[in-house]
Formats: structure tokens, sequence, C-alpha cells
């Protein structure tokens, strides 16, 4: 861990305000976030959100340096790609009904695992990766943008806040009320799931991820549902089972086949360089304190432990683990620094992929393999937007570390004890595709571990998800909207069409540079705290399910 980019004012970066500002955001963070990931097979970026969040709260106590604001929101946001990491693949052992195979000590053991491994690996390569690369890094780049343009102050903070409100009463009247009904506009489609999802962050997804992006989605999911399954079965192709399968198949294989096609076209070019000795990872000794390799060494060493004796994968799938944790958490960061998207759970599939075929252990367990990939390479892609968040407005790196595993630890706890609590009040049974929580990236993990619906339409999404990407197009969108239920699918896209529309009202105001940056972060403040709102009031009606449950 490098300190040279430390500048003098470092000793205040990392304070006790923004230690328990960072803490109690990391918990309400990472809660929502196992809650939107599972809710929607999705999980946007909380940076910018808490980034703003961060200087609101560190404001309102006198603290006005962005430095201090970028650690605290590193340790809010630390825990929700931890969050992700589990959601997008152990639920996939639930939806093959192997629910006794795991307890929630094996779903600790998993985090915990891949955060250690996450975390020495980001120690590692950051120089290389940030410092001496032209990687992008656009998540990075846009919250530091964030924090420098920035001028929150009581405004944002009511934005924020009055939006995440407004987003849990909506909440609560419909789904413990039963005021607002959950489905509008409903059609009676065989094999289509028409629909509007009545739901803030829906829309909210929608909003923040606008543009074309949306367009693909929506495509895909026009594909899927009105090309294959109606048209297919009206022209007498198929039946409507038949069709779901080689929907289900078809968006599976595009979903991955995009993450297949950002090692292809992002990182086997780099690692060729690498290998044929043009470029080194830049690692070694002027990378580390004294003392520092120590403590890696520790991180990696405890990480194996919990692999092979703790999970029971045995030696050689822990050394398999260990190495090729390094390897996919390498290619996450190249992933993020030059696309802003990390496919967590496509390289807890190729590591899982290579333990099936090396060793001899069960399906419940392939899923813990891959979980640990997929929170290492989250975790992994984070840490290093968040360094080059650092590196363009100062930010001590060791600084940003220590923060990143405060938030990454503390979400390894919280993000276990959701998913226990969201299965204790509604069932392994809510968890798949047309389910209460699609999981659709841990329905893809289960897929492949038990077999797939229809292997020549898995195959086609494969080549064409890689061949889409390879081309620019967003394939991993339209993966989605061919897989996910329809109603998900229309419902992000009415919230697309509410930012064209916001957009086009506020037309006027983007002429003048200050009223733009107003206009831009209002619109991302108010979708911000729709979405974060209805996560979080969603992870609380389960915990008092669960308790009355209990107490019941």
């Amino acid at each position: 861990m490098s300190v040279e980019n430390a500048r003098p004012h470092g000793r205040g970066q990392l304070s006790v305000a923004g230690i328990i500002i960072g803490l109690v955001g990391c918990i309400i963070i990472t809660a929502s976030s196992v809650y939107t990931a599972l809710k929607m097979g999705a999980l946007p970026w909380p940076t910018i959100f808490t980034s703003i969040t961060s200087l609101v709260l560190l404001r309102a106590f006198g603290h006005r340096s962005l430095n201090e604001a970028n650690v605290t929101q590193i340790i809010m946001s630390a825990g929700s790609m931890v969050a992700g990491g589990l959601a997008f693949t152990i639920p996939g052992i639930w939806i093959l009904g192997l629910a006794d195979e795991v307890s929630w000590v094996d779903m600790l053991l998993v985090a915990l695992a891949g955060t250690l491994l996450g975390l020495v690996c980001t120690a590692l390569i950051r120089r290389r990766l940030v410092e001496e690369s032209n990687l992008e890094y656009p998540i990075g780049v846009a919250a530091a943008e964030t924090l420098n343009a920035s001028n929150a102050g009581g405004a944002t903070g009511a934005k924020l806040f009055g939006s995440m409100a407004l987003a849990g009463l909506w909440s609560v009247a419909r789904d413990v009320l039963g005021i607002i009904p959950a489905m509008l506009c409903t059609l009676p489609i065989p094999g289509v799931s028409f629909g509007i999802y009545n739901s803030p962050m829906m829309l909210s997804v929608g909003f923040l991820v606008g543009g074309v992006a949306v367009v693909f989605w929506f495509a895909g999911a026009l594909l899927g549902n009105f090309g294959i399954t109606v048209g297919g079965t009206a022209a007498g192709l198929w039946d409507v089972a038949t069709a779901q399968g080689i929907v289900s198949s078809l968006g599976m294989g595009l979903m991955m086949g995009s993450g297949l096609g950002v090692v292809v076209r992002d990182i086997l070019p780099q690692l060729a360089g690498y290998l044929r000795g043009r470029e080194g990872m830049g690692l070694g000794r002027k990378d580390l304190r004294k003392g520092d390799a120590g403590v890696l060494g520790l991180f990696v060493a405890i990480a194996a432990l919990l692999i092979g004796l703790g999970l029971g994968l045995g030696p050689v799938a822990t050394v398999i683990i260990v190495a090729l944790s390094f390897v996919t958490t390498i290619m996450s960061a190249q992933s993020v620094g030059q696309t802003g998207i990390d496919p967590m759970e496509i390289f807890g599939l190729i590591v899982l992929l290579a333990v099936a075929a090396t060793c001899d252990i069960g399906q419940a367990k392939l899923f813990f393999v891959a979980g640990i990939i997929a929170v290492a390479c989250g975790l992994g892609g984070d840490i290093m937007s968040d360094f080059k968040t650092g590196q363009i407005i100062g930010t001590d790196p060791r600084k940003m570390w220590v923060g990143q595993s405060i938030g990454a630890l503390l979400g390894t706890v919280v993000s276990v004890a959701v998913m226990v609590a969201l299965v204790g009040a509604y069932g392994t049974g809510a968890f798949g595709p047309g389910q209460l929580f699609v999981s659709a990236q841990a329905s893809v993990v289960a897929t492949m571990v038990s077999g797939i619906p229809s292997v020549p339409s898995f195959a086609i999404g494969l080549a064409a998800g890689i061949v889409l990407y390879c081309l620019g197009l967003p394939s991993m969108m339209i993966g989605l909207g061919v897989y996910l239920p329809f109603y998900l699918s229309l419902s992000a896209s009415l919230g697309a069409l509410a930012k064209l529309a916001y957009d086009k009202l506020h037309k006027e105001a983007g002429k003048d540079r200050d009223a733009e940056l107003s206009h831009d972060d209002t619109g991302v403040i108010v979708a911000s705290g729709f979405l974060g709102g209805e996560s979080i009031v969603g992870v609380v009606i389960a915990l008092v399910t669960v308790i009355a449950g209990l107490t019941g």
C-alpha cells in the first residue's frame, strides 16, 4: 500500500465522526444492496449516492474536507459489493432445493474469505492499475467530480432524505397496509408477466441507468417475451413451457457471454502484454511499508483456512481458489477501469468450473467457490474505483484501504444477516425466476451447476453475448431483458422515459454550467433516495416479519 500520494492534511481524513457516519451508512447501504440485488437482478453502483450523503452528514457536524468525505463514503459503500457477491451466487443453492446444505456460518465464511482475498489483491495492484495505467475508472472519476463540484447543504439533504422517506411510506402502503396495489395494468398473456411494477425503486433503476442501455434492456424483453414466447407459440414452433426454457437459457447465455466479452476484448490484450514482458504489474517492495507484507500474508492465510477447513473444500480447491482469486480480481479491476462494469458472478463461474473440473465436491460447495470469487471481484472493482477517486482529489491511499477494510468487514456481517432474515421471512421458495426475489445472476449460476434447459439457446446466447460486447453493444442489458420478468423491464423503461422527460423539462437550465450541475445532481439525488428508501423498508419489513414469527 503505497503512501506516495499522501498529503500533509491526510491526518484528518479518517476521523472518528467519519468512521461513525460510515459505519451507520454501511449497515443501511449493505442491507439495501442485498435487497436490490435479489429483487431487481442488478446492483447500481452506490458511490455517487454515498458521496453526496457523506458530504451532507459531515457538513452537518461542521466537517468540510472532501478527502474526509471520500473516506467516509468508502466505508459506507464497501459492504454493497460484498452484498452483491453473495446475492449473485448463494441463492442458487435455494433455487436448487439444497437449503439444508448451507447455513449462516457458511455464508459468513464465504463472505469473509472473499473479502480478505479482495483486500490483499487490491493492496498489491493499486499502484500499477491506478497510478501507472491509463484505465479510466468512470465510476471513480464521477465520484471525484461529484465531490469537487458539489455544494451539498440543507437543500441537498432535504431532497435525499425526503425522497427516501416518500419511497419508504409508499412501500409500507403497498406491502404492509395493502392500500395500493403492487402491480398495475396487468394483462393475461400466456407465458408473459405483463404489467407495471408499482415500485419507486424499479423506476429509479431505469432513471439512473437511462438512455441507450435501457433501450437495449427493453429490446431484450420484447425479444424474449413477445418474439420467442408469444410469437413462437403462435407459430406452433413450441409450447409455452418450452418457450420459457428457451428464453431463460438465451438470457443466461447473453449475460454470461457479456462477461466473457469483457475478458476477450478488455482483459486478454492487457494480459498478453504482461506475458510478453512489455509491462510489469508493478508489484514489489516499493508498494509496501514495513509490516504490510506480514498483514497481507496473514489475511491470505486466514482466507485459506476458512476455505479449506471452515468450508471443507479441501487443499486442492483451496489452492485453486486463492490463486485464481488474484487473477480474477485483477480482471475485475481492469473491467471496472475500462467499462465501469463488474461481472463478478461470471468470474465466480469461471473459477467454479475450474474447481469442478479438478475436484470432487458437492453442488452446494460449488456455490461457495463462486461466492468467494464474486465477493473478492466485487470488492476489488469497488476499491480500485475508490483509489481512482482518491488519486484525483488527493486522498491518502492508505486511509482509503483502511476505510475499505472497515466497511467490507462490517458488510460481511450485515449482508449475511439480511440474507438470513429474508429467508426466514419469505422462505427459500421466494428466490428464483418468477418469484418474489428473481435472483437473476444466482439463477445463472444454479443453471450452470444443475443443467441448462436449452443448451442450443444458451450456446447461441453465449456466442451472441461475446460478439455483441466486442462490437460495443450492451449484451448484458439485452440478456437481462430476455431473462427478467417482463413487468420489471417495462417498469424500468418507464423510469428511463421519466429521465428523458426530466431532461427535456430542464433543458434551459443546462445552458448554464452551474445550473446543469444542479439539475443533474437533483435527479441523481432524488432517484437514489427513492431506490434506497424502498430497499431499506423492504429489509425492515422482512426483519419485522421474522421477529413476529419468532414471538408469535
